[in-house]
């Protein structure tokens, strides 16, 4: 073979390899973003967070973006919607060499998928559910909702601490807009699990707002960590998504919140909904 054929054959290589592996590569050599004025310094005891990340999106700085957003309140465990496990294994390596943040991480995915996730046809990546957790975790259950809807939805529950006591902490992400008995239906099965439990916390996207019947089970068993936000008068709840509606809740069982923040993210279509809880 030529040298023009060498060189021909090796960019086409390359070009198949970055195609392989996809949008949720982690990029070289990342830069640290810098942090808002009085953002923590390392991990807040008692602080919970969930985010759907948003997939697919753009960006070659996504993994940096979003462990920059984190690391900026740094809960001592965050649940992550729509993720992919390469770009959670991106996030967390972000978060411990940019930003001093150390987290075990559990991953509940759903979905094998090439498109969203990268990888290779034979081998795709993982796509759903994360727990991110300074502490470790137990007792790792990941299920699948018997009707995920327009696409597979499921939740996934460890054990871990939180605020120095222990805590069953679940992970979610209800079926889309528009399917409102798929959701009524996993909501059921949820809130089955979550009441096994005298103390739970509860993180997701429900793709429902406030007053919604699909989420009537998940009032029953649990108060959102927002005071403001109690249906049937659910008008004081903060939005937390692009469209302005409220689709992220931390339901909380057994366990009482101090505050709730939300944090408009330029890396997602979702908030970062962030809460303290009670010692």
């Amino acid at each position: 073979m030529t040298g023009r054929g060498v060189r021909r054959l090796s960019a086409a290589m390359a070009m198949a390899c970055a195609v392989l592996v996809g949008p949720s590569a982690p990029t070289n050599n990342p830069v640290a973003k810098p942090l808002p004025a009085g953002a923590p310094t390392g991990v807040v005891a008692g602080r919970v967070a969930t985010w759907n990340i948003c997939n697919p999106c753009e960006g070659s700085e996504q993994n940096v973006g979003r462990a920059t957003e984190i690391a900026g309140y740094a809960p001592e465990v965050i649940a992550l919607q729509e993720a992919c496990v390469r770009d959670v294994e991106a996030i967390r390596d972000h978060l411990e060499y940019l930003y001093g943040l150390v987290y075990h991480v559990e991953y509940g995915s759903v979905l094998r998928s090439w498109s969203r996730c990268g990888g290779v046809p034979w081998r795709p990546g993982g796509f759903g559910q994360a727990i991110l957790s300074a502490a470790p975790m137990t007792d790792r259950v990941t299920a699948e909702y018997p009707d995920g809807g327009s696409e597979d939805r499921g939740y996934l529950a460890v054990t871990t601490e939180v605020g120095g006591r222990t805590v069953r902490v679940f992970a979610t992400h209800l079926a889309q807009r528009r399917q409102e008995a798929v959701r009524a239906a996993q909501t059921r099965v949820l809130a089955a699990a979550v009441a096994r439990h005298d103390r739970a916390i509860v993180l997701g996207d429900f793709n429902a707002v406030p007053g919604t019947p699909e989420l009537t089970g998940m009032w029953a068993l649990a108060a959102d960590a927002d005071p403001e936000c109690r249906p049937p008068a659910a008008g004081g709840c903060t939005p937390t998504t692009d469209w302005r509606s409220k689709f992220d809740y931390v339901f909380l069982r057994g366990v009482t919140a101090l505050g709730q923040g939300v944090q408009p993210s330029a890396y997602s279509d979702h908030d970062l909904v962030h809460a303290d809880l009670a010692p």
